[in-house]
């Protein structure tokens, strides 16, 4: 359950990355336009407090990256579980590959903040068909707020098991508090600035 305070904190850190949003907004998308057209953005599903939503994204991928998965099936490196992730993905454009490298896409994710769709800090959104094939004692995570960064990425995501990873995201749901998400949020600014891939 949310601490007193965490929407305070969310918004105090929100709002002015939301600023750096719209001032980024033209740059990043003349960039993506120039190499792949329209749109500049991507809206995607993931599930937090037990409902869908859209998060936003500057877009990274060619446009119908989405269905492309099946195709792509054999190259996923998540093969213990539902989550997919391929290292030197195909459908990454030249303008994503820098937008990724420096995690410059997820900070359209602001306005999800602002909007309170997700928080600064949670368990990772997965889309809606990976929760669907969750084991049962990982499904509450949907009905949890998720977060933009969390205890699983800053704990080695992707390169976790899966297992791992959503265990790791249920002990912050059980044990979420103000000083750990400062130990979350410090954590995530160590590892950006020492290896902006590794959130």
């Amino acid at each position: 359950m949310a601490y007193r305070g965490k929407r305070i904190l969310d918004l105090v850190i929100a709002l002015p990355a939301s600023l750096f949003t719209v001032f980024l907004t033209p740059f990043v998308g003349l960039a993506v336009a120039l190499e792949d057209g329209f749109p500049i953005f991507v809206r995607l599903e993931r599930i937090s407090d037990g409902k869908v939503i859209r998060v936003w994204k500057f877009r990274s991928m060619i446009k119908g990256a989405q269905t492309m998965k099946k195709e792509l099936g054999s190259l996923n490196e998540r093969k213990d579980g539902p989550l997919f992730k391929i290292k030197n993905d195909p459908r990454l454009t030249k303008t994503g590959k820098i937008l990724r490298k420096f995690r410059l896409d997820e900070f359209p994710q602001a306005w999800n903040i602002l909007s309170g769709d997700i928080s600064l800090v949670g368990p990772r959104p997965h889309e809606p068909g990976e929760i669907g094939q969750y084991p049962p004692e990982f499904k509450r995570l949907s009905l949890a707020q998720s977060g933009l960064t969390g205890l699983s990425q800053v704990s080695g995501a992707s390169k976790l098991p899966f297992k791992e990873e959503v265990a790791l995201d249920v002990y912050y749901v059980d044990h979420e508090s103000f000083l750990m998400d400062m130990k979350i949020l410090w954590k995530t600014i160590a590892i950006f600035f020492s290896d902006p891939t590794g959130v």
